[in-house]
This record gives structure tokens, C-alpha cells and sequence, in this order.
């Protein structure tokens, strides 16, 4: 498969809470209500689904966009580390929308044109341990703090992974996403069993395994019956082991490089000589330098 066949192939988490021919729109209300505490069905509203062309934007890894009452969904899962430029992305991607949703001409009007209502939600699947739920906030990059931001985008987080995510509120209240992490949780535990260098049968081996079990435990059982291969073949075109390896090596160094400049750092050395040193961005070396207590 190649890279690009990757990029436009749904995931899992599209697929069950968007693109599923059968399934999607269901999921996806039964998701929308439990997060805003209503008890819509698919008979009391109409479900659009709003996607940017590649050509235009290259979308999210792992996005579904849905305009439902007057207010445009965005949710994206993620897997690996936590991306602070989240709020930014965003930011475009809503932009991008709209272009698609709004006639060209409404916006010269003098009357005003109604545009839906943007909500922005991440639900993290990857390794760190992160706060449960907390919100991004567009504002956070800004190079000068306004005290009351003149264009602000928000976006909750919420850390789906292992026990701690399923006891979400959200989680426990959408019994399909309850499900979801549940296999996740089944499927993450037999990536980890792989070697360095497993064969295409080995990674395909292991999501097999991954959904039969689920569906002996009577997880996600309708879904994964019906679209087992289709699910296997979605998880191997995502698996990258030595892209994984890789950049869980690249983590690893940095990580280590942030406790060298800590160390560095309350021992006097300047910022400046930290940077050289560490190879981190002084920008980076002075926020760190921020996080060091200040000695009596």
C-alpha cells in the first residue's frame, strides 16, 4: 500500500463513528449525545457530512466533520505524542470548511450570513500520561497575551486511553466509544508483543488475533464481523514499525535532552550554553528555565 493510499484510507475510528455505510451517522449521534447530554435520533435531525478535498487541504489523519443543528463537529483521534499546535490546525481546518459551506458571495452582504456554530474535540489514544480532559486554546500561541484574546478557538481533549479514559464521562456515556477502547486497548497490547522486525503475516497476525478476541468478549461483535478484514487492512496501512520505533527513539532523545538542560540549568549554566550544549531551541531552554524554582 502506498503512502498515499494511506492517507485517504479511513481509520477505525472514522470509519466506526463516520464513514460505516451502516453504522456511522448512528454512532456518531449516540457520540454527539453524550457529550452535549441530549437524546437525539437519526429520524429527529439531519446528519451532513463535511469533507475538504485533498487537493484543497490535506486533511487530518484521522478526522470526521459532521454539521448537525447548526453546529460543524470536528473530531480528530490521535495516537502518538500530544501536538500543542492542535488549536492552529484547527483553526485552518475550519476556515477550509466554511469556504465549502458559505456561497462566495454571502460574505460581501450587507446582511448578516449565519455560519455554524464550530465545536472541536480530540480524543487521545497514545502512550503519555496526560490530564483526563482539558482544553487548548488558540490563544496560548499568541506572541503578545491579550488579556481578553480578539479571536479565540478552543478545543477539548480527552484522553480516551486505558482504564483512567474509560471512566470518562463521555466514555461511559457512549456505550460504541465504551466499546472502541475496549478493542484499543486489546489491539495496543498485541502491537506491543511485535518484534523489531515482524513480517506483513506477524503485523496481520496480530490484529487478527486482536479482533477475534474482541469479538469473543462481545466487543464491538456486529462491526468487527462484518468489516473484520476491512478493519485489519485499515490498522496495517497505519503500522509503520520502524516509523514507530523511530519516532519513539526521537521522543526518547528528546526527552533525555530536556532533563540534561534541567540538570544544566540548576546548576547555573546560561540558557545560551544549555541551547548549544542540549541542541534544544533557546525558546525551548528558557521555558524550561521558567519551570525551575527559584532558590531562597
Amino acid at each position: 500500500m502506498t503512502k498515499e493510499n494511506r492517507e485517504i484510507k479511513s481509520s477505525v475510528f472514522v470509519d466506526l463513528f463516520g464513514d460505516d455505510e451502516i453504522d456511522g451517522e448512528k454512532n456518531f449521534l449516540a457520540l454527539y449525545n453524550a457529550i452535549h447530554g441530549t437524546n437525539f435520533k437519526l429520524d429527529e435531525i439531519q446528519l451532513e457530512h463535511k469533507k475538504i478535498p485533498q487537493s484543497i487541504y490535506k486533511p487530518f489523519d484521522n478526522d470526521i466533520s459532521m454539521l448537525i443543528n447548526g453546529r460543524l463537529i470536528v473530531l480528530i483521534e490521535h495516537q502518538s505524542t500530544p501536538n500543542q499546535n492542535m488549536p492552529l490546525r484547527f483553526l485552518e481546518y475550519y476556515v477550509h470548511l466554511l469556504y465549502g459551506i458559505i456561497p462566495t458571495k454571502a460574505r460581501y452582504r450587507e446582511k448578516l450570513y449565519k455560519i455554524p456554530s464550530p465545536e472541536f474535540y480530540v480524543f487521545y489514544n497514545g502512550e503519555k500520561k496526560l490530564e483526563q480532559e482539558f482544553t487548548m486554546k488558540l490563544s496560548d500561541a499568541f506572541i503578545a497575551e491579550q488579556e481578553e484574546p480578539l479571536c479565540e478557538l478552543k478545543v477539548n481533549f480527552m484522553n480516551i486511553r486505558g482504564e483512567k479514559g474509560e471512566n470518562l464521562p463521555v466514555v461511559q456515556n457512549c456505550g460504541i466509544l465504551k466499546e472502541y477502547c475496549e478493542f484499543m486497548d486489546i489491539v495496543f497490547r498485541y502491537q506491543a508483543e511485535l518484534k523489531s522486525k515482524s513480517t506483513k503475516e506477524e503485523v496481520e497476525g496480530c490484529y487478527d488475533k486482536a479482533i477475534k478476541e474482541a469479538i469473543s468478549k462481545g466487543i464491538l461483535v456486529d462491526y468487527l464481523t462484518r468489516k473484520g478484514t476491512e478493519v485489519r487492512n485499515m490498522f496495517f496501512g497505519e503500522y509503520d514499525y520502524d516509523l514507530d520505533m523511530e519516532v519513539k527513539a526521537q521522543e526518547a532523545a528528546e526527552e533525555k535532552a530536556e532533563e540534561t538542560a534541567r540538570n544544566c540549568l540548576k546548576e547555573g549554566d546560561s540558557p545560551e550554553k544549555v541551547s548549544r550544549c542540549t541542541g534544544l531551541p533557546l525558546e525551548q531552554v528558557l521555558e524550561l528555565q521558567k519551570q525551575i524554582p527559584v532558590k531562597a
